[in-house]
């Protein structure tokens, strides 16, 4: 069986949402640390006063280790991604899970988010003896150079909720849209009246 972005109601197990009456937002990332993005998101987070947590790549932590350090000195939290952002539908359950651990040594996080939502029935089964695994319920596509910032920001403001757990990529491949999509969306949020929370 595939697990793919499928809905709460068939996996009530994994982190969708934040059941809660206060309007707060679990804005999270994938895919960093990278130089090039995460500290200027840093950066926009400290300017709104917001905290995130960040789902980040094993492989990209060995590479910028005092970035990953500034991620966690700012407040944020982190989780894990995987070590090389493997898809899980091509590996064995036995490799997967041993990528998801070779990334443990060095990400100190019992929260889990498969590299683009998808993962074995299998894995998810193993993993989660082990692991919160977090999945989202907004997710901004903001890698996809196809997707406007305007329309970006339409979708946010469409899907939020209370609780609503979003995804931002603080990747290479969303620098364009993520830095401008975001400060927006902060504002929107705290002219709602929501704050933040952290997983």
């Amino acid at each position: 069986m595939q697990l793919s972005r499928m809905p709460s109601l068939f996996f009530p197990s994994l982190t969708w949402r934040i059941r809660t009456h206060s309007k707060s937002i679990y804005l999270t990332f994938d895919d960093g640390p990278v130089p090039q993005v995460t500290p200027q998101v840093l950066d926009i987070l400290d300017t709104f006063g917001w905290k995130a947590t960040f789902f980040c790549v094993g492989e990209n932590v060995a590479k910028h280790p005092d970035l990953y350090r500034e991620v966690l000195a700012r407040g944020h939290r982190t989780g894990n991604h995987s070590y090389n952002h493997v898809r899980g539908l091509r590996y064995a359950t036995d490799e997967y899970v041993q990528n998801v651990k070779k990334a443990s040594e060095i990400i100190q996080s019992k929260l889990f988010r498969p590299p683009h939502g998808r993962m074995t029935f299998a894995q998810m089964k193993a993993l989660h003896k082990e692991y919160d695994i977090v999945m989202w319920d907004v997710i901004t596509r903001d890698y996809d150079k196809k997707r406007s910032p305007e329309r970006i920001l339409k979708i946010i403001k469409r899907n939020l909720r209370k609780g609503s757990v979003v995804v931002f990529h603080d990747s290479l491949k969303a620098k364009e849209n993520v830095l401008e999509v975001l400060p927006k969306a902060l504002e929107f949020w705290k002219s709602e009246g929501y704050d933040w929370g952290l997983l």
